[in-house]
Parts: C-alpha cells; sequence; structure tokens
C-alpha cells in the first residue's frame, strides 16, 4: 500500500485547518486557534487508488503552523514529502506576496516537480468567495490554482483535491515501478 505525505502550508489565517479537516472528513472547529507547529490528520480517500486492481492508498496530511516561528522546524516538516498544498487567503493582500516564500521553501529548495504543488484560494465564510482572476508571476502562473468557498461550493474543492491526490499517487506508482525495473534489469 501506498503511503504519501502531503503537506498544508502557508500564512497565517488562511483556512488550513479548516480546509484539512474538511477534506480529511475530520471534526469541525469552530473558532480559531493559530496551528503550533503541525497536526498531522491520516486518512484514506476510497477515490484514489495506487493501480488498476484498486489497492488502497493512505494518506499523512500535515497541517503545518504559518507562523514564521517554526521556520526551525521546516526541514523536519518537508522530509519526504509528496507534495505541498499552499492555502492562502486570496481577500488579505500580503498574503499573494507571502506566497512566493512558501514556493520557493517548500517547492524550489525541495525540487519538487510544479506538478505536486496546488494553490488553494481558500475564501472564508461571508467574504463573498470571489473568484476573480489572481495574477502570478512565473513560477506560480504554473502552479494549479482551486478556489475553495466552504460556504457556497464546498465539492469543487473537494474534487479538485481528489484529482490532486490522484496525480501524486500516479508519480508515486511510475517511480516506483521505475526502481522495481532497475533492479530486474
Amino acid at each position: 500500500m501506498l503511503k504519501a505525505k502531503i503537506l498544508f502550508v502557508g500564512p497565517c489565517e488562511s483556512g488550513k485547518t479548516v480546509l484539512a479537516n474538511f477534506l480529511t472528513e475530520s471534526s469541525d472547529i469552530t473558532e480559531y486557534n493559530p496551528t503550533q507547529g503541525v497536526r498531522i490528520l491520516e486518512f484514506e480517500n476510497p477515490h484514489v487508488t495506487s493501480n488498476s486492481k484498486g489497492t488502497g492508498c493512505e494518506f499523512e496530511l500535515w497541517d503545518c503552523g504559518g507562523d514564521s516561528k517554526f521556520e526551525s522546524c521546516w526541514p523536519a516538516l518537508m522530509k519526504d514529502a509528496h507534495g505541498v498544498v499552499i492555502v492562502f487567503n486570496a481577500d488579505i493582500p500580503s498574503h499573494l506576496k507571502e506566497i512566493e516564500m512558501w514556493y520557493s521553501c517548500f517547492v524550489q529548495q525541495q525540487f519538487l516537480q510544479d506538478s505536486h504543488c496546488m494553490l488553494v484560494a481558500h475564501h472564508k465564510p461571508g467574504s463573498g468567495g470571489d473568484k476573480g482572476s489572481l495574477a502570478f508571476s512565473p513560477p506560480l502562473n504554473k502552479l494549479k490554482l482551486v478556489h475553495s468557498n466552504l460556504e457556497e461550493d464546498p465539492e469543487e474543492v473537494r474534487v479538485e483535491f481528489i484529482k490532486y491526490l490522484k496525480s501524486i499517487i500516479n508519480s508515486m506508482s511510475e517511480s516506483r515501478d521505475r526502481e522495481e525495473m532497475l533492479i530486474i534489469t
């Protein structure tokens, strides 16, 4: 059984924990409590399998605190990560600037492929969830961007997250198959 480690990173108060709980069908949190360091949510998704035989997959979603005081922990968080989801609040202008730093630290410096990274513009309840076009400079403009509004259209982000998980698992499966072929030959 394949096990994938996915990091949820981004600025403080962007909605990482609420989104992580929703996508993993964990408990609801009604009041804001900043994540201290990291929370690890383990889950399986019946819609994601590692091969045509339907072999299941396990996931670890690492909900990482957005405060820079935890920066010294980041190398440990990044170790063996298969994917990174950068969550930000599109209604806060500073978040748009901050995501470049998150991308640099968690994707570029870890040599993760861009296809293993997804941007989520999380719209908090009551924000209106304007899905206007967000202009990103390269290389962020090449990343998959998903708008998340759990109040108005919760299933959209769930469907996109499942597609993302499938792409991560496919990549892991292909990599494992290549390694096995090298051993055989």
